[in-house]
């Protein structure tokens, strides 16, 4: 049969069929060689009778059948037939399980050790039980106040790492429902949970004066269901009578200072029967008042692993590990030393002048430190992690050998594991580079919530930072079940401060106050999710969220409808922003602030005309309109000019529907104005930057934004990579020319708020995007820019594969090709014709390009220089010849010049003295030379 089902999936999770919920949603794809639209679904359990769905939809169904009981386990199959009368045979058998507890079932206590050695310390609980019959099946509920990893019978009960992850402790917790029954045997039996403080001791807070919020020491609570074939059930809990101590190998653990490590201590046998543990004295009980509830995300996983790229010896000596990734994670090191030789191993993003750069991190020693044992021994730390692509090893056992020494080294990737779903690949190599760097800046940053940074004394979950990349971290991966279980957080900070969504998420900097982009996280992310994903749960389940925040956005905006004269964030690390001062942008923070009420109070307003409130829907439309009006009679003049003359102000206007159609071009023309004033140099912060191309675009002018993707001097995208990142970094010049590090306090090298941009390479340079909620309906529209050749996406919707591309196929000809999913339509725009439909299946059609050129010929003293900035190969041949003769020659030509048609090249030149200006008339036949070939 040439159609047929795969990819059942229960609720929102890609790592197995695991029902958080007591009516989990269902959806499926449909893979077919024929297009397929489907007309109705069946959905059967256990093989028995099947219930009839006359739906075409296939994403987010609604759980046909009696709520699921707790425990359940069952085998779940869909077979579905299309509108021609084709039924597809049933998909293969989905083991689903309940992962959820019933109300007042979670018994088991927290627990930790006795006699703790020390503030944070880590330890080891463990019982042991007997099964009194032959097992049916077993599930282990566990969590913990830090992180822990339980074992059964010597064995550990799954891959996740750093579990349970990062909540409002304060009152959210989750617990795994791992099924164990493979590992639970008739008769004697034990249970060990090795722990550590992880985010639940650390210490958080800047310039030193950092502290704990959570607790002093890590707590863990599990309890083991064991259902026997006879039908009764025998539940293990902890509680005093287990027994802990600080032992084993982990003698010392933090998120943000790494770990200590001695294989001396190491315990073999410690979590099976019959080990002696009579000298560690009875756990101690202490109850948070939280219940766990189930996790509904993926947990954090060993994602993958990188090898030593290069051994470099630093000028002062030191032997650090090149792995060639900026990534996120630890070491596992394999060594031989003497009994009790100290390794320590430090980590960095980058090297300073050939030495490790460690500025960046602060207050975070980011080391971790390992004692042999005096045989062969295998240290990876467990609890704690790193943003590294250097290591520096100090103390190894003998005289490091390169050839020999660096196989004992893999770097562990880490990440919350989210399922790829987004592939991008064009002809320049260096924006194949920047997708890459920010698809490797996600999964560092997705480590179970979303964080600024991963190296660190930080490591936050800031609102802003995710608040501009929501619509990117769709495009790369499936991120909904992640930022769904984020949100759940969002709301219950919401609660305890008066509606406002604090700066991050967990709140843990002791600050309540309300902040424009970044508290605009609460209505935004759930809008995405619903756009992205067809989630229509997540967006119900927050809107009460998104109401309290535009209900403080509308008290703090007051009578006038403008929000000012507050603190804010603005558009932060606009690129014109000294190094110590951030939020010292071009855009005037007011207009920003204001700027974001409109918008939020629209997003409110959308998600209740989709949700049922048409009341609600009135009162928020209207509100916004008004805001709207305040905010144009505010800062726009009436001749279409913002009061912030900057790109961010306007990206704004267009993007967010501030002003009327005549107004809108109006400022899109201006903003092409500026930038090409600018040279093409990106003039935007967190705010504008994700938005900046879009505003381009849909003004018609997509050459100034190929412009900007591929400028390469800083400020831009490619300068980075041009740097040699392979991450997003979080200042557009993090690293200086020089290669010094940037001299501001706030520095990293693993930022994805700049990464913004990738969701538009996939949307707009490749063409792909969602006009209907999950992809249900597409839209294929790709703008080709000049530089490139061909540029292509690739991306797993909930309906399946989708593609789009385009590439030259001769001189003044493209050739555009899409896939569209089974079950869904496309609406096609290509270059100079009329929009039109297609369905499901593989198109491909032949336009003509409608990219053109402007050449200047030849340049010299009296070159307009509005002509040569249009002209994209004169320009970098005349900025790179310029930096050829002097460095800040090249610097001073590139930042201070205003590209302006009624300007010549003479006049730019005119203070350019000495032996830089001899040079000159040489420098103008060399960049002639090239433009001729």
């Amino acid at each position: 049969m040439s159609s047929r089902v795969t990819r059942v999936r229960v609720e929102r999770r890609n790592d197995a069929a695991l029902a958080d919920v007591p009516s989990p949603r269902l959806s499926w794809v449909v893979e077919s060689h024929e297009p397929w639209q489907q007309a109705a679904a069946e959905v059967r359990l256990d093989g028995g009778e099947s219930v009839r769905l006359d739906t075409a939809e296939s994403v987010f169904v609604d759980w046909p059948f009696a709520p699921l009981a707790p425990h359940a386990r069952h085998e779940l199959q869909v077979r579905v037939t299309s509108t021609g009368g084709v039924t597809t045979d049933w998909s293969e058998p989905v083991a689903l399980r309940s992962t959820f507890l019933a109300d007042g079932e979670w018994q088991a206590s927290f627990i930790g050790l006795a006699e703790p050695e020390g503030e944070a310390c880590p330890g080891r609980v463990r019982a042991e039980f007997q099964v009194r019959g032959q097992v049916r099946a077993a599930t282990l509920y566990a969590t913990a106040g830090g992180g822990f990893q339980a074992s059964i019978n010597g064995t550990d009960v799954d891959d996740a790492v750093l579990k349970p992850g990062w909540r409002d402790y304060h009152e959210r917790l989750v617990h795994e429902a791992t099924d164990v029954t493979a590992l639970v045997r008739e008769g004697s039996n034990a249970i060990g949970i090795r722990f550590a403080g992880a985010w639940w001791t650390e210490k958080y807070g800047f310039h030193g004066a950092a502290e704990r919020i959570y607790g002093d020491q890590p707590v863990v609570a599990a309890q083991l269901q064991i259902d026997f074939t006879d039908g009764s059930t025998q539940v293990i809990g902890t509680d005093g009578t287990w027994r802990g101590a600080a032992v084993g190998e982990l003698t010392a653990s933090s998120i943000y200072q790494g770990e200590a490590i001695d294989a001396r201590r190491a315990l073999a046998g410690w979590d099976q029967v019959g080990f002696d543990d009579a000298t560690w004295p009875g756990a101690v009980v202490r109850e948070l008042g939280v219940v766990p509830e189930a996790d509904p995300a993926e947990p954090v996983r060993r994602v993958g692993e990188v090898a030593v790229a290069e051994v470099i010896r630093t000028p002062s000596g030191k032997t650090i590990l090149d792995f060639g990734q900026n990534l996120v994670g630890w070491l596992r090191v394999r060594v031989r030393g003497p009994e009790g030789h100290v390794i320590t191993v430090r980590h960095a993003e980058v090297l300073e002048h050939g030495e490790l750069g460690v500025r960046p991190l602060r207050h975070a020693q980011a080391t971790d430190t390992f004692i042999c044992s005096g045989g062969d021994d295998v240290f990876e730390p467990e609890f704690t992690f790193h943003g590294f692509r250097y290591a520096e090893i100090e103390n190894w056992p003998d005289e490091f050998d390169p050839e020999v020494d660096s196989a004992a080294f893999t770097a562990v990737v880490i990440s919350s594991d989210m399922r790829r779903t987004g592939w991008f690949e064009c002809s320049d190599e260096r924006v194949n580079r920047l997708h890459e760097n920010v698809v490797w800046g996600m999964k560092g940053n997705f480590v179970s919530i979303p964080t600024d940074c991963p190296q660190r004394d930080e490591r936050l979950g800031w609102t802003g930072d995710i608040q501009v990349f929501s619509p990117t971290s769709t495009s790369l991966f499936d991120s909904d079940a992640f930022l769904t279980s984020w949100l759940r957080d969002v709301a219950l900070e919401q609660a305890r401060s008066g509606g406002i969504c604090p700066f991050v998420v967990p709140s843990v900097l002791g600050v309540s106050k309300a902040a424009a982009a970044w508290g605009d996280a609460a209505t935004v992310v759930p809008m995405v999710l619903f756009e992205r994903f067809g989630d229509r749960a997540a967006l119900a389940d927050q809107y009460p969220s998104m109401k309290a925040w535009v209900d403080v956005l509308a008290g703090l905006a007051g009578e006038r409808l403008l929000w000012e004269g507050d603190f804010q964030f603005g558009d932060w690390l606009d690129p014109a922003a000294p190094p110590d001062q951030p939020g010292g942008a071009r855009t005037d923070s007011d207009i920003v602030a204001s700027a974001h009420v409109v918008r939020s109070a629209a997003l409110v307003a959308k998600a209740a005309d989709l949700l049922g409130f048409p009341e609600d829907a009135a009162h928020y439309r209207d509100y916004a309109e008004r805001a709207r009006q305040a905010w144009v009679r505010e800062y726009v003049t009436g001749a279409g000019r913002i009061v912030s003359d900057s790109q961010t102000a306007y990206a704004m206007a267009i993007s967010y529907g501030l002003v009327d159609a005549a107004t809108t071009q109006a400022m899109g023309d201006r903003l092409a104005e500026i930038v090409r004033r600018d040279g093409y140099v990106i003039g935007t912060g967190f705010v504008g930057t994700p938005i900046i191309a879009d505003a381009l675009c849909s003004t018609g002018h997509s050459d100034v934004a190929g412009r900007l993707l591929l400028q390469t001097g800083v400020p831009s995208w490619l300068y980075a990579v041009t740097m040699g990142a392979t991450t997003i970094w979080e200042r557009w010049d993090s690293m200086l020319p020089d290669g010094t590090i940037n001299p501001g306090e706030m520095t990293s090298f693993n930022h994805y708020a700049f990464g913004a941009v990738a969701d538009w390479l996939h949307r707009g340079v490749a063409g792909l995007a969602p006009t209907a909620p999950g992809y249900a309906r597409i839209r294929i529209a790709p703008t080709p820019i000049e530089g490139l050749e061909h540029a292509s996406v690739r991306r797993e919707t909930p309906y399946g594969f989708a593609e789009s591309g385009w590439a030259e196929v001769r001189q003044g000809r493209l050739r555009v090709h899409a896939l569209i999913p089974a079950n869904t339509t496309a609406e096609v725009a290509l270059p100079g014709q009329d929009p039109f439909e297609v369905g499901p299946g593989r198109h491909e059609w032949e336009v003509e390009d409608p990219r053109s050129s402007t050449s200047v010929g030849s340049i010299g003293w009296d070159t307009p220089l509005g002509a040569i900035v249009d002209d994209r190969r004169a320009h970098e041949a005349l900025l790179a010849e310029a930096a050829a003769i002097d460095p800040g020659f090249g610097d001073r030509l590139r930042r201070d010049t205003d590209w302006r048609d009624g300007q010549h090249l003479a006049g730019t030149l005119h203070g350019v003295t000495g032996e830089v200006r001899n040079q000159i008339p040489a420098m103008f036949e060399r960049v002639n030379a090239a433009l001729a070939r």
